[in-house]
Formats: C-alpha cells, sequence, structure tokens
C-alpha cells in the first residue's frame, strides 16, 4: 500500500493508504486507514470506518508520500 496525504477542498488534510493511485481517467479513489496528519481520527466519519471512497472532483491535490522501501537518499556533505 502507499501512503498519501489528500487535500479535500474545505477540509483538514488527511493520511490515509491507498493500493494504486488514482488515473487521470478515473473518477473517485478508495483510501484505507484514514486519520488527521497529527494521528488524530477524523471526525466526520464514524470509529469503525477503516475505507472511504472520495469523488476526485472534491480533492485539490494529493500527497504521495516515499514508502518504506525506497533507501535513504544521501546528499553532498561538506566537511
Amino acid at each position: 500500500m502507499q501512503s498519501i496525504i489528500v487535500h479535500i477542498a474545505n477540509e483538514d488534510a488527511i493520511v490515509c493508504e491507498v493500493d494504486e493511485l488514482p488515473d487521470p481517467k478515473d473518477q473517485s479513489i478508495l483510501v484505507h486507514n484514514l486519520r488527521k496528519r497529527d494521528g488524530k481520527d477524523v471526525h466526520y466519519l464514524d470509529e469503525d470506518v477503516t475505507s472511504v471512497v472520495f469523488p476526485l472532483h472534491r480533492i485539490n491535490f494529493i500527497q504521495v508520500l516515499p514508502s518504506a522501501e525506497v533507501s535513504e537518499v544521501v546528499g553532498f556533505v561538506r566537511e
């Protein structure tokens, strides 16, 4: 699963996971394990909800977080 930050119109950003990123032709996105950026529950969801389908027209943009599989990039070090 890929971790992303979803910026929904007129709402706080949420952190969640997706099975795959949406294609340009998609109309909605299925996300899992929603939480606020600080780890708290999302106030407009019931306690037992683990997955939500959002229409893409309500989403301003999506940030893709680096996965754990990607090795850490080491930049130039000045001595």
